[in-house]
Order: C-alpha cells, then sequence, then structure tokens
C-alpha cells in the first residue's frame, strides 16, 4: 500500500500530543491508557474528566422537543440564530462584552473551536505560547497548523495559588510569537488568573502583534474566586478570540456544543475553516443549549455547589494521607497532589502502583507536559485527581485513600522507593 508517511501530518499532530512510541507506533492518549488501567484493577477512576452526574431533566426535554420539532437536519454553518443569539447574552450578563450575532461561531465543541481558530489565525512557522501544564488538544492543532509551541510554566506560588513563570513567559515572546494562547479557568491546575496576569499577557500579545486566544470552559465552574474575561476589559478585543462550551456547564461533554466569540472577520476565517472540518454542530442540542443559556442558570450554579462538595471531600481524605502535598483548585474538576516527599518513583509508575494496591487512578501531570520540559520535571511526582464524578465514586475513592494514608503512616508502602527525609 502506499507509504503513509508521503503524508506525515497525522504524525506530526500524534507526536506533538505525545501518542508516538519509542518504536514508532501510535498509543492511546493518557486518559485512554489510564481509564484501561483503572478498568484492568477495578479501581475508582479519577482520570477522565467526564462528569458523573447527569445532564438535567430540563435540558433532555428541550432536545427532544427540538428532534420532534424538525431539528434534525444541517443547522447553519454559524450556528442557529437562538443560540448565536443566547451566547451573545451571556456574553454581556457575565461578563460585560458587548458582542453582536455576527461575532459568534458555533462550533463541534471548544476543541473544534480551538483546532479551527489555530489553523486560521497561525501562520506556518511561527510560534505559540501555551501555558503548561496543558489540554493536549492546544499541541495537536499547532502541530496541523505547521507552528511552533513554546510553553511556559504554571506553578505554585506563594499566594497558594499558580502563576506563570513571568520570565519564562518574557523570553518566551519574540517576533516570531504569533498567538498566545492561555486556558483560565485552567486545566489540569485549576487555577483562575486574575486579572493584572491576563492584562500583562494581553500587553505582551500587542507588543508581539499577537492573536490572544483564551479557553473558558470553566468560566461557571469556580469556587470562591472570581474568572475574569479577558476580551472585555481591553481597548482591542478585536486581538482576542475566546472560547467557551456547554459540555462542563450543563453536564454534556458528549453534545460538543461549543463556540468561539471574535471580531467578525476574524469569526468568519474561523468559520473558514470550521466548515470543512464538520461543517456543523449537533441541531438540536443547539435550541436546547440556548434555552438553558437564557433561563436556566440557577444549574450550573447548583452544579458548582455540588462539585464543590465533592472537592471538598476528595481534598479532605487527601490532606489526611502522611506526606503529600494537595493544592486547592480554585475552579473547574481536577487537584493535583505532589507525592515527591514520600516517594522517588515519576508519577506514571507511582499512579499505576496506587491503582494497584489502593484501587483508585488519576493522570500524571508530566503527561500534559510537553516532553522533557522543565515544567515536566517540576511536575514529575504529581497526579492530577477528578473530583466532577458522581457523589458515591467521590465516597468510595475516600475510602481507598485513607487505606493508603494507613500504609504510608504504618511504613508499609513499600519503603525502597521513600526519600530519607531532611
Amino acid at each position: 500500500m502506499p507509504d503513509l508517511q508521503r503524508a506525515p501530518l497525522w504524525h506530526h499532530m500524534a507526536e506533538a500530543a505525545g501518542l508516538v512510541r519509542a518504536d514508532g507506533t501510535i498509543g492511546e492518549t493518557i486518559f485512554g491508557q489510564m481509564t484501561q488501567l483503572a478498568l484492568q484493577h477495578g479501581a475508582v477512576n479519577l482520570g477522565q474528566g467526564a462528569p458523573g452526574t447527569p445532564a438535567p431533566d430540563f435540558l433532555l426535554e428541550a432536545a427532544d422537543a427540538a428532534m420532534r420539532a424538525g431539528f434534525n437536519q444541517y443547522a447553519p454553518g454559524q450556528g442557529f440564530p437562538e443560540l448565536i443569539a443566547a451566547v451573545a447574552e451571556q456574553r454581556e450578563r457575565e461578563h460585560g462584552h458587548q458582542v453582536e450575532p455576527e461575532n459568534v461561531l458555533i462550533t463541534v465543541g471548544a476543541t473544534e473551536a480551538l483546532t479551527a481558530a489555530i489553523m486560521a489565525l497561525v501562520p506556518a512557522g511561527s510560534e505559540v505560547i501555551v501555558l503548561e501544564p496543558f489540554y493536549d488538544s492546544y499541541a495537536a492543532a499547532i502541530a496541523a497548523a505547521g507552528a511552533r509551541m513554546v510553553t511556559v510554566p504554571l506553578l505554585p506560588n506563594d499566594a497558594g495559588s499558580f502563576a506563570p513563570d513571568w520570565q519564562a513567559f518574557e523570553a518566551a515572546v519574540s517576533p516570531s510569537t504569533t498567538a498566545i494562547l492561555v486556558n483560565t479557568p485552567h486545566n489540569p491546575t485549576g487555577a483562575v488568573l486574575p486579572l493584572e496576569h491576563l492584562q500583562r499577557i494581553f500587553t505582551a500579545a500587542q507588543r508581539a502583534d499577537a492573536w490572544l486566544i483564551t479557553d473558558e470552559v470553566y468560566e461557571y465552574l469556580v469556587y470562591g474566586a472570581s474568572h475574569e474575561s479577558i476580551a472585555a476589559h481591553v481597548d482591542e478585543p478585536e486581538r482576542v478570540v475566546t472560547i467557551s462550551s456547554a459540555g462542563k456547564t450543563f453536564n454534556v461533554t458528549g453534545w460538543k456544543i461549543g463556540w468561539a466569540v471574535a471580531a467578525p472577520a476574524v469569526r468568519e476565517a474561523i468559520q473558514s475553516v470550521k466548515q470543512f472540518l464538520t461543517f456543523t454542530a449537533g441541531s438540536p442540542f443547539q435550541p436546547a443549549v440556548a434555552q438553558a443559556l437564557r433561563s436556566r442558570l440557577d444549574f450550573p450554579v447548583a452544579n458548582r455547589d455540588s462539585l464543590a462538595d465533592r472537592r471538598d471531600t476528595l481534598l479532605a481524605a487527601l490532606r489526611q494521607v502522611p506526606g503529600l502535598t494537595v493544592r486547592e483548585p480554585a475552579a473547574g474538576y481536577f487537584a493535583l497532589v505532589d507525592f515527591a516527599s514520600i516517594t522517588s518513583e515519576d508519577a506514571l509508575t507511582l499512579n499505576e502502583r496506587i491503582t494497584r494496591d489502593f484501587g483508585f487512578t488519576g493522570i500524571p501531570v508530566a503527561s500534559l507536559c510537553r516532553a522533557g520540559s522543565v515544567t515536566a520535571e517540576y511536575y514529575r511526582s504529581t497526579i492530577r485527581y477528578s473530583f466532577c464524578k458522581a457523589p458515591a465514586e467521590i465516597e468510595a475513592a475516600a475510602e481507598r485513600i485513607a487505606s493508603l494514608g494507613t500504609a504510608i503512616a504504618a511504613g508499609t508502602f513499600t519503603p525502597e522507593h521513600h526519600r530519607p527525609k531532611h
């Protein structure tokens, strides 16, 4: 058969996302690997960020009504007008960001919005700055555009949150920079970047004449902090592409209804790429999400509060384990736990052992970093645990975490791997 490497883009994308094995074959994502690991050992899967609680009945009923009303064929390329209008209203209501329907593009989830925006706006051979750790699709999309990803560490700070390594950030911004991609609220750290940090990043984008692309899919899932959408706070919002979705907000990640908000000409450019990826997004889901965005924002509040309770249950269990450094997330689905003080193992090996011996699974954070980077080394012993699972799963995980704590306290947690105490 013809040589697959004659068209190497697919391989470049897989390699950028860390999926190419040492022998050149393509492996599963870290999420698929850890899901299989959890299944193999009957473990509670705290790896993948898929909601463990159901979509609300009002949303299911609205989608059913839309199907029965005939919303079963292609939607318009830009999206149904009612959802476009609802997103524009949401931007003004929640963020004070005044946009018109021509600013909004409905996409197949935030991932498509991000990919289409990067492919439309980033020239081949240029550079895109990304905060690290990062969502794995960023690397693949940047590779598809023929660009180079430059990562900046996002690290714990003295205030108990996370901040970019500003020295590394300033060094990363160069004449080759054509876009800066910022995820806030952030996956996997749970950080919510304050407005002054976002303004500093925006100023750097202006200086480099680069786009600022923001991934804000966790915008409603913020616990006590304040999420600021930078497009609403700058004098040049046309430089910003804002991306979000309904999946995390309404527990419908499988519906894949997302959106990009940009200046009309920028939106048209992104749509020009998007229309040849999927053309359009799930027709009956669009009017259902429009109704939810307009009239049922009681659900995101209740969902956030439920997630906060599950977060607190998981954190309380983890904090009882001797020697762990537990980072409290200000948003999102995930908590980071550093095991460096109790073992010299890397997080991948450690996670496999914990899965096998104690029955709960997470995601090694270094797997969400660029291979060999300073950030990957910093998070070498850190595991990401998801608290978006069903309450019963979180309770079961808490019991198993307690067993780990007992083993560590008793000195039976394979002491040969322990680091000496200083």
